[in-house]
């Protein structure tokens, strides 16, 4: 019956919840851990993310998007600045262009000035020859400063090639005296030396002198048509065929095995129209080169050249003559 009296309301075991077994554990774990804490301590272990890593990724794809966004806008600024670049060098050209045609512009109205006042100056003959000077050449007044170099070695070439001419009337009276019926070449080097030498002067000279000064396009195709057939005629004169007057190299090779010494003379002219021929080929490919330069054309030369004709003084005379006596006929016949 002692059972029976015991107190119903009183718990038969004083039980603590908070010494239960797990719970105990996890309040000393924790009690040691926070104690053990120090956050001033400087051995504590902790984990970092670097920035670098962490912000990579976000940074290579915010400079592929400024990339992508700033491509047309710099491709639309290089454009303009070579289209300004462009017109730049064109206006340059421009005031290049403008420049050079008001020296010749210049030079025209200064020649037309001192036309009467200047005396002819070339040939260069003494003052007690009755012959006076027939042409006027001054390369630094008339000749513009980019043409004056090709057309001053157009002159040395005039001259080089009546030294050869003078040359080979030397070398084919050695070839007459080496050989009596050689006559005939000697007879014609005479005749070339005297007629070729006024009439290259005259002939393609003096018209790529006045191509070159006033920028005439039918000075210029006056040139080439006859320069053409004097550099056919330097080719020719080169070979050196017999009974022709040339002292070329057929001619003076024949002369090895009877006469050495006038073969070398003979050699020695046909060297020099060798280096004729080829300084006539250069300098035409050079005086080519500045005519594309100036603008001249086929249709320009036929326009100088029925301008030229229709005011020539001369010709007006003729054809008022002409117009004269067919009137005066048909009146007569009436």
């Amino acid at each position: 019956m002692s059972g029976f009296d015991s107190n119903p309301f009183v718990d038969p075991v004083d039980v603590n919840p908070f010494q239960d077994a797990s719970v105990t554990q996890a309040t000393s774990g924790m009690t040691e851990t926070v104690g053990e804490f120090n956050p001033f301590s400087e051995n504590h272990s902790t984990t970092t993310i670097p920035i670098s890593a962490a912000a990579s990724q976000p940074a290579v794809l915010q400079t592929s998007v400024e990339q992508s966004i700033q491509g047309p806008q710099a491709t639309a600024t290089a454009a303009q600045a070579n289209l300004i670049k462009q017109q730049e060098e064109l206006e340059k050209k421009a005031a290049e262009l403008e420049r050079k045609e008001q020296e010749l512009q210049n030079r025209t109205i200064g020649r037309a000035l001192n036309a009467g006042a200047r005396e002819n100056n070339w040939p260069p003959l003494p003052k007690f020859l009755p012959v006076n000077p027939c042409f006027y050449q001054d390369f630094e007044e008339e000749i513009p400063e980019e043409y004056r170099r090709i057309c001053k070695r157009m002159y040395y070439l005039w001259m080089f090639h009546s030294a050869t001419l003078f040359l080979n009337v030397l070398a084919c009276l050695a070839y007459f005296t080496a050989d009596s019926q050689y006559g005939v070449d000697f007879g014609l080097s005479i005749l070339w030396f005297i007629l070729f030498t006024p009439v290259a002067f005259i002939c393609w000279y003096r018209p790529v002198y006045k191509a070159f000064r006033s920028d005439s396009s039918f000075s210029f195709f006056f040139f080439f048509f006859v320069f053409f057939f004097q550099v056919a005629v330097y080719i020719i004169q080169t070979v050196g065929i017999p009974k022709w007057g040339n002292s070329g190299w057929i001619s003076s090779i024949s002369m090895i095995g009877s006469n050495l010494p006038v073969a070398v003379v003979m050699m020695v002219v046909a060297g020099f129209f060798t280096v004729n021929a080829t300084l006539a080929i250069i300098l035409l490919k050079m005086v080519h080169s500045k005519y594309r330069r100036t603008g001249a054309s086929f249709t320009k030369a036929q326009l100088e050249f029925s301008q030229g004709v229709l005011t020539n003084r001369t010709f007006q005379t003729a054809a008022t003559s002409a117009a004269t006596s067919a009137a005066q006929g048909a009146f007569q016949g009436n």
